[in-house]
């Protein structure tokens, strides 16, 4: 057991420079599985061809589309980062308009909370956008510089999804025989594992990433500058089910309701609210399903976690944990449930009838002699 312990751990910390790649890599494998599956019908059984096949339709429909994004996002945030360091894009200003036109009573609450002073919240804000738009601009920047690293991790990557689809079936198999726990739990377990990371990656982003769409779409329409900026960060909120993307669009539309705008802002309240927030009330419970899914102060609180030590990739480690962890104890509990049963079982009195007590003889039986015994005669 020592030795078994060192060695995992020592493969772990092999392993670890290239969590991400792993990570992500295993995650397409249990996405895509169904998907190999099915092709392996029309390609006869083959699983290499199989395999390719499906590492080729995940390049496609995931990977150079999220880069197409990426790409633009990172375009946009450094033009906006631009625009703030010359004066042309002033968060301040928006901010003062804002504050000039609320009512007089709204002033006078803000101040007891010592938030009237609009030019420490001003500077605030723009500090705090020009730092958002320069840590994209930098990671982009880091990109570029280590692009020799990046070419290497994706095309690790694409290597480990290929094996993990070709062999995934034999892999689990042998993962679940070594792990020393009984039949049922293991296969309860390892299905709530599945179970919880597709419908997180399956739900949770897909919802975001549309309502990220529909977001973005908007602000086009609107006229607001950065629509793939702006959309991109609703998306990455619409990861949290209690916080959402009306922390982007709220704003903005109370901007434009406060400065005369309007036309602008009921029609961003009302497809905020008709479009962008039924998306998650409708899909999310289709793709998620109502077995697997959890309160949402549980996955709020464990998306937060997640992502505080596991960066982006904590928005699927975080509910896993947390389903994971609450399986564990509903398995716990439905144990001792069922030693508690069989213990009071085991001390319920039997039915004297059943095992004939000799207090009270059973039809057709005799005494010693053959003879019946009488149900009037007294025991000695």
């Amino acid at each position: 057991m020592l030795l078994l312990v060192v060695v995992t751990l020592a493969f772990a910390g092999v392993l670890w420079p290239f969590f991400g790649t792993v990570f992500w890599g295993a995650i397409f494998a249990l996405m895509f599985t169904p998907v190999f599956q099915r092709l392996l019908k029309p390609l006869k059984g083959r699983r290499t061809p199989a395999a390719l096949a499906s590492v080729l339709i995940i390049l496609v429909l995931v990977i150079l589309p999220l880069g197409l994004i990426l790409a633009s996002l990172i375009q946009e945030a450094s033009a906006v980062y631009q625009r703030v360091q010359s004066g042309e894009l002033s968060v301040g200003l928006y901010f003062q308009q804002v504050y000039n036109a609320l009512p007089a009573w709204v002033k006078g609450l803000l101040g007891r909370f010592g938030l009237n002073d609009t030019t420490e919240i001003q500077a605030w804000l723009t500090s705090s956008l020009s730092r958002g738009s320069q840590f994209i601009a930098t990671q982009a920047l880091n990109i570029g510089q280590n692009t020799f690293d990046f070419v290497v991790s994706f095309f690790v990557m694409l290597y480990l999804l290929f094996f993990l689809l070709r062999d995934g079936a034999s892999l689990s198999r042998s993962i679940r025989e070594a792990v020393p726990l009984e039949a049922g739990i293991k296969r309860d377990l390892s299905g709530k594992f599945v179970t919880v990371i597709r419908a997180t990656v399956k739900g949770n982003v897909v919802v975001a990433l549309l309502q990220g769409a529909l977001g973005g779409l908007i602000f086009w329409m609107l006229g607001i500058h950065g629509p793939v900026l702006w959309g991109t960060l609703m998306a990455f909120l619409s990861l949290l089910p209690a916080v959402g993307a009306a922390l982007v669009w709220g704003p903005v539309a109370i901007y434009f309701l406060v400065t005369g705008a309007i036309w602008q802002g009921l029609v961003l309240i009302a497809f905020g609210v008709l479009v962008i927030g039924l998306v998650d009330n409708i899909l999310r419970p289709v793709l998620v399903g109502k077995d697997t899914k959890m309160p949402d102060y549980v996955v709020l609180v464990s998306t937060l976690g997640g992502m505080a030590l596991f960066g982006l990739n904590g928005f699927v480690i975080g509910p896993v944990v947390a389903a994971m962890f609450i399986a564990a104890w509903d398995l716990f509990a439905k144990a001792r449930q069922a030693e508690q049963l069989a213990a009071s079982s085991a001390q319920t009195p039997h039915n004297p009838e059943a095992i004939g007590d000799p207090a009270k003889p059973s039809v057709g039986a005799r005494t010693l002699d053959g003879s019946k015994p009488s149900t009037h005669s007294r025991t000695s």
